[in-house]
């Protein structure tokens, strides 16, 4: 479960790390900056999709662990870090999507 948890944390921080690279303009190991759209530009519905999966992910790892614990499987501390992610993408998530609604509202207040 640890290992689950530890590869949920990874792969959000090179989620993490590849947007601040698109962001910055940097180029991937494959020499391109990031995947592309049909507009040449970055395809932000591919990264929303990716990051949507694997916080779905997470949780399930967290839930799974819940289970394990109650029949004795793993143990308290690997308990608390499967717990502790699936927290912790939790947040995220509601951090993202308060911020995405903040944003509609301020486009829709934008006049035409």
């Amino acid at each position: 479960m640890i290992s689950d948890s530890l590869n949920a944390a990874n792969a959000y921080q090179n989620m993490a790390r590849q947007m601040q690279g698109v962001a910055n303009g940097d180029k991937d190991e494959s020499g391109a900056a990031g995947e592309t759209g049909s507009s040449g530009g970055v395809d932000f519905m591919g990264l929303v999709k990716t990051a949507a999966e694997e916080s779905i992910e997470t949780m399930k790892s967290g839930e799974s662990a819940s289970a394990d614990a109650l029949t004795g499987d793993i143990g308290l501390p690997e308990l608390v870090h499967a717990v502790s992610a699936a927290e912790l993408t939790l947040q995220t998530t509601v951090a993202v999507r308060d911020r995405m609604i903040s944003a509609y509202q301020e486009i829709m207040r934008m006049p035409i």
